[in-house]
């Protein structure tokens, strides 16, 4: 075999780990929001169960969370009557999505609370709603704080796509792994060179994307705040009245 038939081949699965990383990153981005608003809100219970459920996806060893997506799924379904149609791809991508959501709470959690008290005490004496504080006015301002961290989740993210294989989908590495058992392990160096290549550069575009946004932000940022709120902000730090 030659390295470029090696290539052709890795390349043929890169389409199906790239689907799941997206799954991933979409899904788990919105589960994060959802996540992070209730435990932002602290709704009763339910802010617990949230809890509960970060300090599962971040202590529970991700292959494991894997495994428990691929055989507790179909037996979660048949308890409601769903046929088993959780295959080893679908079963990566929830298992990877719930684990992202988890991961990603706990950085836009703090960059939501790292935004200065008085801004949301200026939000709430304009008459702000929640939606409209958070898109408006603390929102802007966390996402410039949360972006370092995000990227890192990415990242971390990126690198975890890699252990599907363990449940049977047929990514990057797992045709990798293929290859070699199919050639008596004979390319093994040049296989494991052209993967960690593969996964660097998915990793190198990742950062260029989130710097990108890190210097958009950054030249943005003085504008996120309406000036009429940075000075209630500054006001109600000071303790004076205010008439709006």
């Amino acid at each position: 075999m030659t390295l470029s038939t090696m290539i052709s081949e890795l390349l043929s699965a890169l389409p199906l780990t790239l689907a799941i990383l997206f799954v991933a990153l979409i899904a788990g981005f919105c589960l994060a929001l959802v996540v992070t608003t209730l435990r932002v809100r602290r709704v009763l219970v339910i802010g617990q169960l949230v809890d509960l459920y970060v300090s599962y996806a971040r202590s529970v060893p991700v292959v494991l969370q894997l495994f428990v997506a691929f055989y507790g799924l179909p037996l979660l379904g048949g308890l409601f009557g769903v046929p088993d149609f959780f295959s080893a791809t679908v079963a990566a991508m929830i298992g990877l999505s719930f684990y992202h959501a988890g991961y990603l709470s706990e950085v836009m959690r703090p960059a939501y609370l790292a935004v200065d008290r008085g801004q949301h005490d200026a939000a709430d004496s304009l008459g702000y709603s929640f939606w409209h504080k958070l898109t408006r006015i603390v929102g802007p301002q966390a996402v410039h704080i949360a972006l370092p961290g995000y990227g890192n989740s990415i990242i971390y993210l990126i690198h975890n796509v890699a252990l599907v294989m363990y449940i049977g989908a047929a990514d990057v590495m797992a045709t990798a792994h293929l290859i070699m058992e199919r050639d008596y392990n004979q390319y093994q160096f040049e296989t494991y060179l052209v993967l960690a290549v593969i996964y660097s550069a998915l990793c190198l575009v990742a950062w260029l994307i989130v710097r990108f946004f890190e210097l958009r932000s950054s030249k943005c940022g003085a504008k996120t705040v309406p000036v009429k709120t940075t000075f209630l902000a500054n006001a109600l730090q000071r303790g004076q009245s205010i008439h709006v």
